[in-house]
């Protein structure tokens, strides 16, 4: 058996012209890439075990996703500290690794991790994003109210079933513990919307937001969102944000020498 060594990798993309990150056939994916660029290095041939944190969307951007592969020992010591450059210029420009770190085998980049935390960009200025942040942000031609939007949010904290919110999964729980969702005005009138889990079923992130706009800009009552949390089934009344306003900021993880117990108490979890 060839003996691996764990290597945590901290990555960032532009998601606009991915499929998202999971590997499909005959589409571009971050996974995709990144897999092609470590199989030139290693070995095309190699079973690598990409593990990812989070599975983005297509069109869901990232600075700080992070996946962990086994590689073989003896490619490690070869490449060693050449390997972050020598991805780099196997790497396209919309997909960069920004890190690259050796972990216990106990890691485990998806089920290890405490939180994940996610920003939604929406520019409500009449003239619309500015352009060169038109790919992660989005334009909302109604004004949005700050504080509709906090007293919304505050009612769809904690842990919950999302059932309304998510696409549902086969055998899968849409209960989720949402530690923070609060929003901000930046300095060049950006509306920024921080949303932070233990984990996020799929299109959670976005359909919360794209209920929350509808509050912010008065369309509804800032008592409406927390009422959905008593469905069973995905909400028809939701409308789901475009997926390029959505970065993936942040993935949190425990100490060291609680990696392997975080992993076995999420896998239980998420069963």
């Amino acid at each position: 058996m060839t003996e691996t060594i764990r290597l945590r990798l901290d990555v960032s993309y532009d998601g606009a012209d991915f499929s998202g990150w999971a590997a499909q056939p005959g589409r571009r994916t971050v996974a995709g890439v990144l897999t092609e660029a470590l199989g030139r290095l290693v070995g095309a041939d190699t079973p690598l075990g990409l593990t990812v944190a989070g599975r983005t969307d297509a069109g869901v951007h990232a600075s700080g996703q992070v996946c962990h592969v086994d590689l073989p020992v003896v490619s490690w010591e070869e490449l060693g500290t050449s390997l972050l450059r020598r991805l780099a210029a196997l790497m396209p420009p919309d997909a960069r690794v920004r890190a690259l770190t050796p972990v216990p085998p106990s890691f485990d980049a998806r089920f290890s991790a405490t939180f994940r935390r996610y920003e939604y960009r929406v520019a409500d200025t009449v003239w619309g994003p500015e352009p060169l942040r038109r790919h992660d942000t989005i334009g909302w031609v109604r004004p949005l109210d700050l504080d509709r939007l906090t007293v919304a949010s505050a009612g769809l904290t904690g842990e919950h079933d999302y059932a309304a919110y998510c696409k549902r999964k086969e055998h899968a729980t849409t209960v989720r513990a949402i530690t923070r969702l609060d929003w901000r005005r930046d300095p060049d009138g950006v509306v920024v919307a921080t949303v932070q889990a233990d984990a996020f079923c799929q299109s959670m992130v976005r359909s919360l937001v794209g209920a929350l706009l509808t509050v912010g800009d008065g369309r509804r009552d800032p008592g409406w969102p927390s009422t959905l949390l008593t469905r069973t089934e995905r909400s028809s009344e939701v409308t789901v944000a475009p997926a390029h306003g959505l970065t993936l900021v942040e993935v949190g993880y425990p100490a060291e020498d609680h990696y392997a117990a975080r992993a076995e108490a999420t896998r239980r979890l998420r069963a």
